[in-house]
């Protein structure tokens, strides 16, 4: 008998999980933790506050997972999830008064980014880790992504005209930081 496809197999997944299998939950668990845990570091540029996001978001899947209706791909799902997850976090955490602290010193920057990257990303990921925290956001959901002006405008709360005049400006800034 040939393997169901994958995207059937996570559907199965997430049908028995819906129906309180906790045994199919870890396993959908173990199929999205990586790309969840890439996605929030990449937006949060902290990888302490990347691990508690990815938490997060899995405590969220398990409690609207009977929301999931199989419209789109489970990961598409998560993937969404994430996304508002860390958005919520940013905007608490805004509300709680905390501020990441911009720097133009390169040292102080590489010490954001991820180590053992080969040279042309480690100045890639520290260039786009001393951008300012709504720049980057909006870099990292429009250029890797691939979220759309508008969708990011809905996450955001912020107009279409803001967003496309912070990726320009995190564009600009990136140039900058990437001249020779």
């Amino acid at each position: 008998m040939a393997e169901p496809a994958p995207g059937a197999a996570s559907l199965e997944l997430v049908r028995r999980a819906q129906r309180g299998d906790g045994e199919a939950f870890d396993r959908l668990y173990e199929l999205s933790v990586g790309r969840v845990y890439a996605l929030c570091l990449r937006m949060c540029e902290d990888a302490r506050v990347a691990e508690e996001l990815t938490q997060d978001v899995f405590v969220h899947a398990w409690q609207r997972l009977d929301t999931f209706r199989g419209e789109s791909a489970f990961s598409t799902w998560m993937h969404r999830l994430a996304v508002n997850v860390v958005l919520q976090e940013r905007r608490s955490a805004g509300r709680r008064g905390l501020r990441l602290e911009l720097t133009d010193d390169p040292e102080r920057a590489g010490a954001l980014a991820p180590p053992a990257f080969p040279d042309e990303r480690m100045d890639l990921e520290r260039a786009i880790a001393t951008l300012p925290p709504g720049a980057r956001l909006v870099l990292v959901l429009h250029d890797v992504e691939g979220y759309k002006h508008e969708e990011i405008a809905a996450m955001t709360g912020a107009a279409v005209g803001t967003v496309k005049a912070q990726l320009h400006r995190a564009r600009r800034l990136l140039r900058e930081r990437l001249e020779p």
